[in-house]
C-alpha cells in the first residue's frame, strides 16, 4: 500500500473532469426546480459506495465475462472521448433518464448516473490499470467531498460563475479529458496487443 501525493491528484483531476459536477449544475438545478430540494448527503454517499465498489469488484466482474484490463481500459478511452466531445462541443450523446421522484432522486438520476455513471466507472478500471488502489480512493474521496460542496450551494455558484463561466469551465475540463482519452488509448493499446 502505496500512498502517492502525485497519483492521489493526477486521479482526483482525472475523476474531477470525468464527473464533471460543475458541468452538472444546469441539471442540477432543474432537479432541484421539480423537486424542490436535493439530498446532497444521500447522493454524495451513495455514490462513493458505488465508486469504492467498483473499483475493487469491477475488475473481478470484467474478468468473469471474458475481458481483459487493457481491453476495458481501450474501451474506457473511448467512452471518455466521447465525453469530452459532449463537453467541448456542447452536444448530447448520453442520454440519462430524468425522471425520478421524491427522495429517489438523490439516487437516480443525481448518485447514478449523474455522478457514478459509465464514464466514471470505466474511468476507474482504467485508473486501477496505472495507480495503486489507495491513491484511487483518496481521489474518490476528495471528490466526493467536492460533490457534496456543490450539491450544497448550486445555486450560489450558478449566481457566482454564471452561463458563461460554466460553459468556459466544461470546456476547459473537456480538453483535458480528450487529452487524458488519448494517453489513456495510447498507455494501454500496446498491452492489449501484448496480451493476446
Amino acid at each position: 500500500m502505496t500512498i502517492s501525493v502525485t497519483e492521489t491528484l493526477t486521479a482526483t483531476l482525472v475523476l474531477f473532469a470525468v464527473i464533471d459536477i460543475l458541468g452538472s449544475i444546469p441539471i442540477l438545478l432543474e432537479l432541484k426546480r421539480k423537486q424542490g430540494a436535493l439530498n446532497a448527503e444521500k447522493a454524495s454517499v451513495v455514490s462513493m459506495v458505488i465508486m469504492i465498489a467498483f473499483l475493487f469488484l469491477g475488475e473481478r466482474i470484467i474478468h468473469l465475462i471474458g475481458i481483459d484490463v487493457y481491453s476495458f481500459a481501450v474501451a474506457g478511452s473511448f467512452v471518455l472521448l466521447f465525453l469530452a466531445l459532449e463537453m467541448i462541443l456542447g452536444i448530447t450523446l448520453f442520454k440519462e433518464d430524468p425522471e425520478a421522484s421524491g427522495d429517489l432522486s438523490a439516487i437516480v438520476p443525481v448518485a447514478f448516473p449523474l455522478i457514478a455513471g459509465a464514464g466514471t466507472m470505466t474511468t476507474l478500471i482504467s485508473l486501477r490499470s496505472e495507480f495503486h488502489q489507495i491513491n484511487i480512493v483518496l481521489a474518490i474521496i476528495i471528490n466526493i467531498l467536492f460533490v457534496y460542496l456543490v450539491l450544497k450551494s448550486t445555486r450560489r455558484i450558478e449566481q457566482l460563475l454564471g452561463p458563461g463561466g460554466i460553459s468556459i469551465v466544461k470546456k476547459v475540463f473537456g480538453i483535458v479529458l480528450l487529452a487524458i482519452a488519448v494517453k489513456l488509448f495510447t498507455s494501454n493499446v500496446q498491452g492489449l496487443f501484448q496480451a493476446n
